[in-house]
């Protein structure tokens, strides 16, 4: 029987390179080809193919990746104190993921439905969502709106601010500022309604 071994490792080394080159090339244009991505992999059509049977599959390989990478970052941010303090530190840091790859969620959004765009998000989901509900819990955020809408929120305010940048109507410098402002803004508490 002849030995599995160095064909599987070749085939990692395969899968690796074109995962990190198609990251770079949607990143840069999100409209690369398969054969763009098989340039830069250093691969053929057919190994590409071999391992990703449509760009839809490959898109959804390198999204994965993206997110795994994303989830080890988040997961270093310091959550604990203020939960106003915390979004923001929260929002800065998922602000330099979603800015480094924005183009690469562009790419995304024109391949894969909303739904599966949005299951790649739930892991940085939850981490907002439990942050949410610990500001809900202290006082800090309002308890008048539904968790899981206020955490839509954030993902949306985010996604849309990278959509605002791509367009060229928000500058890279201003986001950070501009989400977190709106969204705390969102999130105050209303103040208690006087009696007449």
């Amino acid at each position: 029987m002849p030995p599995t071994t160095p064909r599987r490792a070749d085939a990692r080394r395969n899968i690796s390179a074109i995962l990190d080159a198609a990251q770079a090339c949607l990143a840069a244009d999100p409209a690369a080809s398969m054969q763009d991505v098989a340039r830069a992999a250093g691969v053929g059509r057919v190994t590409l193919y071999a391992h990703f049977g449509s760009r839809a599959e490959l898109l959804d390989a390198v999204f994965t990746q993206v997110i795994a990478d994303a989830e080890r970052a988040l997961a270093e941010v310091d959550l604990d104190g203020d939960e106003r303090q915390a979004l923001a530190r929260l929002i800065a840091s998922s602000w330099r993921i979603v800015e480094r790859s924005r183009l690469l969620l562009h790419a995304a959004q024109l391949e894969l439905p909303a739904d599966q765009i949005r299951e790649h998000h739930r892991r940085p989901l939850d981490r907002v969502e439990k942050l949410i509900e610990r500001g809900r819990q202290a006082g800090t955020f309002r308890t008048d709106l539904p968790v899981t809408w206020m955490t839509a929120v954030v993902y949306n305010v985010i996604h849309g601010a990278a959509d605002e940048v791509t367009a060229g109507r928000l500058t890279l410098e201003q986001a950070p500022d501009v989400i977190t402002t709106t969204l705390l803004s969102a999130f105050t508490p209303p103040a208690p309604t006087g009696r007449y």
